[in-house]
């Protein structure tokens, strides 16, 4: 029985050959049987959900297609004579013939409820058995006409049915609408069949992805069917876009990478270069670190090892445990104090006898506290109206995030292990490293990088560790500058024991040293850190010579109530070694570090080559032995900074773009007095720096022996004291001032114990080698009065 909710479609009979119609010949034999008539008026019926009650009928034979698609019903009168009148049965693509399997096809209803065109074929022999199908009684003249009417109009719908079924055909099929993140199933449509038949024609669920991968599926992502697909074509799937975006994310990483990594740059004039020297660290002691171990509130802070530009040779394992108030984070906890630093030293465990063994050390110099002479590469890139010539203003222009990362940089490649090796091996058995507050914290207004200094420091503690070097730890810049230098940080006005916050910053460095010191006075640095300096170069020609002695006074103490047994350093503030008989002798374990240059004083400066090194031999050995003698000096005392050069042409030395005393260039700057006239010894125009800052390659032989004689005897002399620290071990240029450029370049001595000359040999006379170019000789002997010692020099010319 066919589905109550469609509509009754009725065909246009056939008529008899006779001219009338089948019906009218029914009803003219009924009224001669006297059968009544029944009328057979077509009835629409509605699609209410509720179903009237069914009348009886006999069932006709019914079909269903295997892939149950919907059938167009076509009934046909079996009137083979009649072939005139015979209906046409159409599909979307051809006309077909009558064939006896077309004979009783069954309805289907829609899904969709929507009105179809149907044609019903009724055998004629089964229509004029079946009584109980079809009523007997011939039509009236009235419903007849209805029911022609009702024809014609749904051959039309024929027609135009078949026209849209053309149209649609060849459509694309619209892709499915996701809505809330699913895919819905496709309405049904009723399209032409593959076999030729027209119904419905239901889509499959579009979950293209799985069906797809698992070759089920022949459709596109999101249910569209390209005209390509269609003809067989293959297009790009799933797996082609994942691996395209493979590449493409390949392309994304590999490419700043490639750019970022560098070779490592030689070094201009002769100097070390290793400031720029290197790639970016590997990190893979990160591996198999995960994230998660470290603390939500510690992410992104200093203690953060996922946030380190280098975590070489750090313990990157997690932990906020602090001595002092400073972070012990970085630091393995185990340590050995067995090694040599050579076979003439005892091993860090085994007592140094100072003052009987001499110290020969080299500075870190411009590692954590910059000098613009020393790595230049920091400040060249700017103009000189913006006034970059310190870490003050460098990390100002910066800003706090470019300076951490330009910073961070240089200091994990400027001094690195292998800086540690090459100073045990050249026959040093000690280092100074000078750092800065910053290390340990920063004030308001402060534009420094705070705090990445300080594991960089520690690394470098346990690297001299590891090669036997014992550590002079030198506090190289102090809240509000103590000397206006750059190297303290801000060059300008000294703001520490001077100035509205000169009492604040000198308090703030007091807590310093009681956090400083509590940290360092654990028994893993008892042997390595054996001197701890309290400030460099505090510059006591301008600040009250008392209050910088009682300031000393607090601070020794202060290292001393932390626990610390080591020796404690303080600077002589360019007083001269002698202006320190009988200060600070309540304090034991005190030594005074001197600062010793021949180019920054005028009288000194103007030695020709001979006379230095005569002085070297004469001036600051009577020096270091008055200064040793309490009865003269203080006592014990040491040469923190000294070097080869004989001029002060290396760029940047007296503060960028500040000039030279040499050629008489040197502008008036804080640190110094204007020079406009030539200091060089010739005291002309003669004097030029392109001798001084040229390749050493170019050094004529002569020269190469006066620099290493100059050297030789400084080193004779300081160690008449203490010993000695060179200034400094590596720089990008200055190769005066380096001395792993200088030993590289013969000017230098390949083991610190290996020398050629010393004080009690004589000094040959260089200006007849023809080192006179920059001296002008009298024809007379003349004494040159050596300011500060009191010891006259003979001038060989």
């Amino acid at each position: 029985m066919p589905s109550p909710s469609h509509r009754n479609v009725q065909t246009r009979p056939t008529r008899p050959s006779n001219g009338r119609t089948r019906h009218a010949a029914e009803r003219e034999e009924r009224k001669e049987h006297g059968t009544p008539e029944k009328s057979r008026t077509p009835k629409r019926r509605t699609q209410s959900p509720e179903r009237s009650p069914r009348r009886e009928r006999t069932p006709q034979k019914r079909t269903r297609s295997p892939d149950r698609r919907s059938r167009r019903i076509v009934v046909e009168e079996e009137n083979e004579s009649e072939s005139e009148s015979e209906l046409e049965l159409r599909t979307p693509q051809k006309r077909r013939e009558k064939s006896p399997a077309w004979t009783a096809q069954t309805r289907r209803r829609s899904p969709e409820r929507k009105s179809k065109k149907f044609v019903v074929e009724e055998k004629h022999k089964s229509y004029e058995s079946d009584t109980t199908a079809r009523s007997s009684n011939p039509l009236s003249i009235d419903s007849l006409a209805k029911l022609d009417a009702l024809n014609e109009k749904t051959g039309g719908q024929v027609k135009e049915r078949e026209k849209r079924d053309r149209v649609w055909s060849e459509k694309k099929t619209v892709k499915e609408k996701v809505a809330t993140g699913r895919v819905a199933k496709e309405k049904v449509k009723h399209r032409r069949r593959s076999d030729g038949t027209y119904g419905k024609v239901e889509r499959r669920r579009v979950v293209s992805g799985p069906l797809l991968e698992e070759g089920r599926s022949k459709r596109a992502r999101g249910g569209f069917v390209s005209a390509d697909e269609r003809k067989g074509k293959r297009r790009f799937g799933k797996r082609c876009w994942i691996a395209f975006g493979v590449v493409v994310l390949l392309l994304i990483i590999l490419i700043p990478v490639a750019i970022v990594v560098s070779k490592k740059k030689s070094a201009p004039s002769g100097g070390s270069g290793s400031s720029t020297s290197g790639s970016d660290p590997s990190n893979s002691n990160l591996n198999g670190v995960s994230e998660n171990d470290i603390p939500t509130a510690a992410k992104n802070t200093i203690l953060d090892p996922f946030t380190w530009y280098d975590t070489t040779n750090f313990n990157v394992t997690y932990t906020n445990d602090t001595v002092g108030g400073l972070s012990i984070m970085g630091l393995n906890s185990t340590w050995n104090d067995t090694t040599q630093a050579n076979q003439f030293v005892p091993a860090l465990n085994q007592v140094w006898a100072y003052g009987t063994m001499p110290i020969r050390g080299v500075n870190l110099g411009g590692w954590l506290s910059i000098e613009p002479f020393i790595t230049p590469s920091l400040f060249n890139t700017y103009q000189s109206n913006q006034n970059i010539v310190d870490e003050y203003t460098l990390s100002n222009i910066l800003g706090p995030t470019k300076a951490a990362q330009v910073i961070e940089k240089h200091y994990s490649q400027f001094i690195t292990e292998d800086d540690f090796a090459s100073i045990q091996a050249a026959g040093f058995d000690h280092v100074r490293i000078p750092y800065s507050y910053w290390a340990v914290t920063t004030y308001p207004g402060d534009p420094y990088v705070p705090k990445i200094s300080w594991r960089y420091l520690l690394r470098g503690i346990e690297y001299a560790r590891q090669y036997g070097l014992r550590v002079n730890l030198d506090l190289h810049a102090l809240p509000g500058s103590q000397n206006g230098w750059n190297h303290s940080g801000r060059q300008g006005p000294i703001g520490w024991l001077n100035g509205t916050d000169g009492a604040l910053n000198a308090q703030r460095s007091l807590d310093l040293h009681t956090q400083l010191s509590t940290f360092f006075a654990q028994p893993r640095y008892q042997n390595v850190i054996t001197i701890y300096g309290l400030v460099n170069e505090p510059k006591m020609t301008a600040l009250s010579q008392s209050a910088v002695v009682d300031w000393t006074a607090s601070a020794a103490q202060i290292v001393r109530k932390s626990g610390m047994n080591q020796t404690v350093a303080f600077g002589d503030g360019f007083l001269g070694i002698e202006k320190w008989q009988g200060q600070l002798q309540g304090i034991s374990g005190l030594v005074l570090d001197a600062h010793e240059y021949t180019i920054f004083d005028a009288g000194l400066i103007a030695l020709n080559h001979t006379a230095k090194v005569q002085y070297a031999c004469t001036g600051w050995t009577g020096q270091m032995k008055l200064s040793e003698d309490t009865t003269t000096g203080y006592g014990p005392t040491l040469c923190g900074e000294w070097s080869q050069a004989d001029t002060d042409c290396t760029t940047y030395l007296n503060d960028v773009n500040a000039g030279t005393r040499w050629e008489g260039t040197l502008q008036s700057t804080d640190r110094t007095v204007a020079v406009l006239s030539p200091d060089c010894p010739s005291k002309s125009s003669s004097c030029s720096c392109s001798s001084a800052n040229a390749n050493p390659s170019s050094y004529s032989n002569t020269y190469k022996s006066w620099l290493m004689m100059n050297a030789e005897a400084q080193m004779s002399s300081f160690e008449s004291a203490w010993g000695w620290f060179y200034w400094t071990w590596t720089t990008e240029s200055a190769t005066q001032w380096d001395w792993k450029a200088g030993m590289a370049n013969g000017i230098l001595p390949s083991k610190t114990w290996n020398r050629n000359f010393n004080c009690t040999s004589a000094v040959p006379d260089f200006a007849g080698q023809g080192l006179t170019i920059d001296y002008r000789c009298t024809k007379r002997q003349r004494q040159v009065q050596v300011v500060g010692a009191g010891i006259a020099v003979p001038d060989p010319h």
